[in-house]
């Protein structure tokens, strides 16, 4: 303030002000208390010319608003309301609340513009679009298409797949401009694909434009990523795009890295959630844009919208991150078959295991299998070696230890030699207790959760332990069935294990790889890598052995899928073992009659698909039928289930008690799972082969109506979900 503007200054703010000064203060009072201008409702503006009516999705994910909505396209917006782009529009408005031939109110909702019309099939008046938020077209008509295909398969809404499909706007990534597409690559060389029996005819094809379709059973080693390398440059050299999804972001970076020591820079992009949200949207507008003909990314980039798309593919489909845990709930291995279909481009799944679906792929004609021959599979993989209960009761060291003497062996020769890796089921300390004399589950008196041993504790008596469910701590626990005060560990966490292996070889440096901290490689030198499944990082040059303990907790439970599940984990574990020709050993810890164990020790997972397929075409069991879920309170799934008009041919199984599964006390609940305190039941409902888009369609409409009578105070919502991963 100036020396004119200051005189009398310990009075009050504005004291002896000039009267300019006052009124350019409460003008400035007015507008800073003034309310933000909203949109405007276009009342009286003109409207387009030419098609001055708007088809609009609103951004509304319930099943009973499922479909499109008619609004009027002012002359002003005529230019930037094209197919494709965002929109903002006014929904809820009353049918009296019209002026000037104008609906107004209602609340502003995001939404796509779909099509430009030159009239609406609605009698009635129209409001006009609020506001276009970019000009930028980011939904393409094939990319409709196929939202509108999962929305059908799943019963779910088309709203919440493009939530999935297109990810947020981000401004200053839409101002960059994309590069400018590079020119097609010579096909590449067959390489390490020649070591499968139809390897090179199948670059070949995707080379010269063709459309393959194959489930890849991929031989042990690091050459898998390097392989979908050549697929992708393969694909790209015929002039069309290639998209690559792959479980998480480690194995999207080791695709990654092969794609540019392959092809160099610039010509795929990479779409990770740890990419951050500007720099995945702009390389998913680089995609959008054309300037990128390939992708690689983790479960959201099955909806990439690569331009002449050649080829799909798709790693370790048995993973669990391929299920989307938002509605629908897709799975992506189902997306690319559909967008396989509707593009008609080339489709390859492939793994290191053979899941179910994998097999009734190939069952159909479908798809071709692309293996290798039995003797570059024996070369390839390690030597497998199996410890049962007939051994571990015979065993000394196994009865005062967890480790048999045969681990141990296998344990100590690998040292030698290179770095070791021991696979845990559980992760944490000690994570499941029992009584140590009747063997039943430690269960919380309030909740009945199950009880866990904090870090250091080993379970005896005095231990203070705490629930897995509602985190309570339970310091004076005894059976309620034999009155005993002691316990045992029922399985052994990965922690405990590092500890006792630091303890029995302590020279040996010992690594833990988990979800706390999951690495991603570890040195070629001697070393104890204990791990989770799913968590075991990449040693160089290969681990000397590997043990896989307590194969009986991934065998007992009570799930479907029980066994193909634990036959995935232990292969890709082996398979990052040196083969036997170099000393590669691997020791598993179950029983050696059972099915999977024997796949493992055959590494033939092949065969185990193509059996429990059989099994499962039998029992009418999924992937042979179709199946769905339907949960929540009991008298709301009773009520569900009498209004549902189902096939002749569905049946129905249950409704059972829904089990809370057992999480850290704190983590968010499941989608779908009961909230804490309720009691919920689920029921299946399987139909044969042919008969799951009858199924869908019915359970859509049975939840349309639910979901429109609970948004007026009526019913409970229940959940639906098709083709659950976990049927029990």
């Amino acid at each position: 303030m100036s020396s004119e503007n200051g005189q009398g200054g310990g009075g009050a703010a504005g004291e002896g002000a000039p009267p300019e000064q006052l009124a350019l203060i409460r003008e400035s009072v007015r507008q800073a208390k003034a309310p933000r201008a909203k949109p405007r409702t276009w009342r009286g503006a003109a409207l387009a010319e030419e098609l001055p009516v708007a088809r609009v999705l609103v951004d509304k994910g319930v099943l009973h608003l499922d479909r499109y909505f008619d609004y009027a396209v002012p002359a002003e917006l005529d230019a930037d309301a094209q197919p494709g782009v965002r929109v903002r529009v006014r929904f809820g408005a009353g049918r009296g609340r019209v002026r000037e031939g104008r609906r107004e109110g209602g609340g502003l909702i995001d939404g796509f513009l779909v099509e430009r019309l030159a009239a609406s099939d609605y009698s009635g008046p129209l409001a006009a679009l609020a506001q276009v938020v970019s000009p930028e077209p980011v939904l393409s008509q094939e990319l409709l298409g196929l939202a509108r295909a999962v929305a059908d398969r799943y019963a779910g809404s088309l709203a919440d797949v493009l939530q999935l499909a297109v990810p947020p706007r981000n401004a200053r990534a839409e101002q960059r401009p994309s590069p400018a597409p590079l020119p097609p690559p010579g096909a590449p060389e067959a390489g390490s694909w020649g070591r499968y029996e139809r390897g090179g005819g199948f670059l070949e094809s995707l080379a010269s434009g063709g459309a393959p379709r194959a489930v890849w059973n991929a031989l042990p080693g690091p050459e898998w990523s390097g392989e979908l390398a050549r697929a992708v440059a393969a694909t790209l050299a015929s002039g069309r795009g290639a998209l690559v999804v792959v479980p998480d972001g480690r194995a999207a970076a080791r695709v990654d890295a092969a794609l540019t020591a392959l092809l160099g820079e610039g010509r795929h992009a990479l779409l990770t959630a740890d990419a951050g949200p500007e720099k995945r949207y702009r390389e998913w507008l680089a995609v959008r844009r054309g300037s990128v003909r390939a992708v690689v990314g983790t479960r959201a980039a099955m909806f990439a919208p690569v331009q002449d798309l050649g080829l799909v593919a798709l790693w370790d489909d048995g993973d669990d991150s391929h299920s989307e845990q938002h509605a629908p709930q897709p799975h992506a291995r189902e997306v690319l078959l559909l967008r396989a279909a509707q593009d008609k481009c080339g489709f390859l799944m492939g793994g290191w295991s053979c899941t179910v679906e994998g097999a009734q792929l190939v069952e159909s004609g479908w798809a071709r299998p692309l293996v290798a021959a039995r003797e570059q599979v024996r070369r390839a993989a390690p030597l497998v070696r199996t410890v049962g209960d007939q051994d571990l009761a015979r065993d000394e060291a196994a009865r005062a230890a967890r480790l048999p003497t045969l681990a141990w062996q296998a344990v100590r020769e690998g040292l030698r030699h290179g770095p070791v890796l021991v696979q845990v089921p559980r992760r944490g300390y000690v994570p499941r207790m029992a009584c140590a004399q009747c063997r039943a589950a430690a269960r919380c008196r309030h909740c009945s959760g199950p009880l866990e041993a904090r870090d250091g504790g080993t379970g005896g008596a005095g231990s203070v332990l705490w629930c897995g469910w509602c985190g309570r701590e339970e310091g004076a626990w005894h059976c309620p069935e034999c009155g005993s005060f002691r316990l045992r560990a029922q399985v052994v966490g990965a922690r405990r294990t590092a500890e006792e292996l630091g303890r029995a070889f302590p020279a040996v440096p010992v690594r833990t790889s988990g979800r706390e901290q999951v690495l991603d490689t570890v040195p070629g030198a001697p070393a104890l890598v204990v791990s989770t499944p799913g968590a075991e990082p990449v040693a160089e040059g290969g681990y000397a052995a590997a043990l896989l303990l307590d194969g009986w907790a991934m065998l007992g439970r009570p799930d479907l899928r029980a066994g193909e599940d634990a036959l995935r984990r232990w292969i890709a574990a082996a398979a990052l073992v040196r083969p036997q020709g170099d000393g590669g050993t691997v020791v598993v810890v179950a029983e050696p009659t059972l099915r999977p164990v024997q796949a493992l020790v055959r590494w033939d997972p092949v065969g185990h698909a193509v059996r429990e397929l059989a099994e499962r075409a039998e029992l009418g069991f999924p992937p042979v039928s179709r199946m769905a879920a339907v949960s929540g309170p009991a008298e709301a799934v009773a009520a569900f289930l009498g209004a549902l008009e189902l096939p002749g041919e569905a049946q129905v199984l249950g409704p059972v008690p829904v089990e809370v599964s057992a999480g850290p006390a704190g983590r968010p609940r499941r989608a779908g799972a009961p909230p804490p305190g309720e009691r919920w039941e689920r029921a299946l409902i399987r139909v044969p082969p042919g008969r799951g888009a009858a199924l869908a369609a019915a359970l859509k409409a049975a939840q349309a109506a639910r979901m429109a009578r609970a948004g007026r105070g009526g019913e409970e919502v229940v959940w639906v979900r098709i083709d659950p991963p976990d049927i029990g």
